[in-house]
């Protein structure tokens, strides 16, 4: 029987609570204010996805690791698939615009359009469109 979770919540270190907030609500995310505190944001992502920002010591109290330097290490890419190449290019614009820094050039792969960014913590945020039609043509270009 194949695993399926119900939700997904993704926990990351942030130095600055409320800079972390206020950026990825300008960005367009909005934040479940019933799981946020002075320690801790939960950021509504979709249906059942969510991301935990949590201050670096509160997030120390759940692991035995050092936190990563996000600013010298990719510890991960957070894609997100949005509905049109329009989408893709608003959430970037609006996270450049919001303080966050460009980390890769749009990328055109025929049936797949990416663009990336970082927030203000250095995490690495991917935002794709992909056209399903498109990917499931022979002749469509290949990443």
């Amino acid at each position: 029987m194949a695993f399926r979770a119900q939700q997904m919540f993704v926990n990351l270190p942030v130095k600055d609570l409320k800079r972390s907030m206020a950026f990825f609500g300008e960005i367009g995310f909005e934040f479940d204010m019933n799981f946020t505190d002075d320690n801790a944001a939960c950021m509504v992502i979709g249906e059942n996805i969510y991301a935990m920002l949590l201050v670096e010591d509160y997030f120390r109290t759940f692991v035995t690791k050092d936190i990563a330097n996000a600013a010298a290490t990719a510890e991960a890419i957070f894609a997100l698939s949005v509905e049109s190449r329009e989408e893709v290019d608003t959430v970037v614009n609006r996270a450049l615009a919001a303080g966050g820094k460009p980390s890769s050039n749009k990328a055109d792969h025929g049936f797949m359009y990416q663009w990336s960014f970082q927030d203000v913590d250095d995490h690495l945020w991917e935002v794709f469109y992909m056209d399903m039609n498109a990917a499931q043509d022979p002749n469509a270009a290949q990443a």
